[in-house]
């Protein structure tokens, strides 16, 4: 019978990467617009038309919500940004 292999400590380093949202200071949270939580994940992207924007959700009352130079945007003007140029 073989024995397992003994844990590197500096591989599991390499894999852990950089800490997640989870981890980062409350001051450096995003907070949910509804509840106040900082149980949100907040994704940055760029929509097809080359605008930057930030979607948003909320783990605690599951509110979803999408911004762009900090004002919030509605889904609908998301879509039509993200649509398809020919």
């Amino acid at each position: 019978m073989s024995k397992p292999a003994a844990r590197n400590p500096r591989r599991s380093a390499e894999l852990s990467g950089p800490p997640s949202l989870v981890n980062a200071p409350a001051s450096h949270r995003a907070a949910c617009r509804s509840c106040g939580s900082t149980r949100v994940t907040s994704i940055a992207m760029t929509l097809t038309d080359g605008s930057p924007v930030h979607f948003a959700s909320c783990h605690q009352c599951e509110t979803r919500w999408w911004a762009q130079d900090g004002a919030a945007i509605t889904f609908d003007h998301v879509i039509s940004k993200a649509r398809k140029t020919a």
